[in-house]
């Protein structure tokens, strides 16, 4: 991750794994992605050139929903450069992690 995005990885990560003692983590698709062993992945986030997104495999099932996305489950959040409101994604990763995962290779 370039620049300030790796500084944001490490700050995600850090606010994950703070809110989430027993996640387990992974890289799928070049990005990393993290999970609840038994449960499956919970959320996952990847670098594009002017910003990270943030995906939430069951974002449907979070309150307040996450803004981005169209699909059945999943929604997202894309963070620009300074523009991490920590607490709201705090809310978002604890109520996520709470929330059956995503099993790779199995129907959601």
């Amino acid at each position: 991750m370039p620049g300030w995005k790796r500084d944001l990885g490490k700050r995600l990560d850090a606010l994950i794994v703070r809110n989430v003692p027993n996640v387990r983590k992974a890289v799928k698709w070049n990005s990393p992605m993290y999970g609840i062993e038994g449960q499956g992945l919970f959320l996952g986030f990847h670098t594009f050139t002017h910003y990270v997104k943030v995906t939430f495999f069951r974002g449907t099932s979070l309150q307040p929903v996450p803004p981005g996305g169209t699909s059945k489950d999943a929604r997202w959040i894309d963070i620009h450069e300074d523009d991490l409101d920590e607490a709201q994604l705090a809310t978002w990763v604890k109520q996520a992690a709470a929330l059956p995962g995503w099993v790779p290779g199995q129907p959601s």
